[in-house]
């Protein structure tokens, strides 16, 4: 079966902009002309590939079809640009999470803009759980935790990012001082991301060899995280690029001195013989060399 290159493109837009209306309006087209597509390639494949809804999401065929469009689309648009001698804007979703945008990434996607005409469409998830977005066929690539491949996928190894658990001199002195750490840090609030994010859950049961659960504020945003922390509502884990300043200036102190955190990382991408994906990696891994820690623990090339 061969499938028609307008209603995969009508698929991808519909997917990506997570509604008919929008799509139609990405491709110039009526909201009809997109239903009419998504109908015969659904009547063609024999069955339903878009959960209408809002957003649209893909079914688990559609998940499969998604794959497959996205590959098609890429190798496209470098075909068209090798035989035309004309380089066309590529569109390349991945896949992200918010402590790596905050730190080390964007960089080698300013890197990558300099030589290519991309134009990314970052899905920010929580690294334990962005190999997803590659099983469904929503990105080409992602910073996961995951060493293991996902099928069609290379992995390649980036390095560490290491959390300490901070809080403010008044936070500390108010719900740990004069009390056993496990007893203290079963009651004292926590700042949390979001409920995917485990981190301050993983150093309390390092530190108290206990599971706990202590209150917890979500506040899934970096910088009001960030501040949350800082002006005292909860402790949490931060990144070290960001708690050293912190530490040194005495505003924050160390929940548990000397434990921390490590979150190995790694690009997943999938194996298309693609220029501008092989660019894209390149990129990835100047930027992690730059702004993550090695395996042996340090800093790369941090001054």
């Amino acid at each position: 079966m061969q499938f028609d290159s307008v209603q995969l493109e009508t698929f991808v837009a519909v997917l990506d902009e997570g509604s008919f209306d929008a799509a139609a309006r990405r491709l110039s087209v009526t909201p009809s002309a997109i239903s009419q597509r998504i109908k015969a390639l659904e009547s063609r494949l024999g069955q339903v590939v878009v959960m209408r809804g809002k957003p649209a999401r893909a079914t688990a065929a559609g998940e499969a079809l998604l794959r497959h469009a996205r590959q098609v689309a890429l190798l496209e648009v470098e075909a068209i640009a090798a035989v035309r001698g004309t380089v066309d804007a590529q569109r390349i979703p991945i896949a992200v999470n918010a402590d790596s945008l905050n730190n080390w990434f964007l960089p080698a996607m300013l890197d990558l803009s300099r030589t290519h005409d991309a134009r990314f469409l970052v899905h920010q998830e929580d690294e334990e759980h962005s190999a997803e977005y590659l099983r469904n066929g929503t990105v080409l690539a992602a910073v996961t935790a995951d060493p293991r491949p996902v099928q069609g996928c290379r992995v390649v190894p980036l390095g560490k990012m290491r959390y300490l658990p901070l809080a403010t001199p008044e936070y500390a002195e108010r719900w740990l001082a004069g009390k056993p750490l496990p007893e203290a840090l079963s009651e004292a609030p926590i700042v949390i991301f979001n409920e995917k994010d485990v981190l301050q859950h993983r150093l309390l049961r390092k530190v108290t060899r206990r599971k706990l659960d202590p209150p917890a504020h979500a506040i899934p945003a970096s910088a009001p995280f960030h501040e949350a922390v800082r002006i005292g509502l909860g402790w949490g884990m931060i990144e070290d690029q960001l708690a050293g300043p912190e530490l040194a200036a005495g505003r924050m102190v160390s929940v548990a001195p000397g434990k921390y955190i490590d979150v190995p990382l790694y690009w997943q991408h999938w194996k298309l013989e693609s220029g501008i994906l092989d660019a894209l990696t390149a990129a990835v891994l100047r930027a992690a060399d730059a702004g993550l820690r090695t395996s042996a623990g340090r800093s790369r090339s941090r001054p």
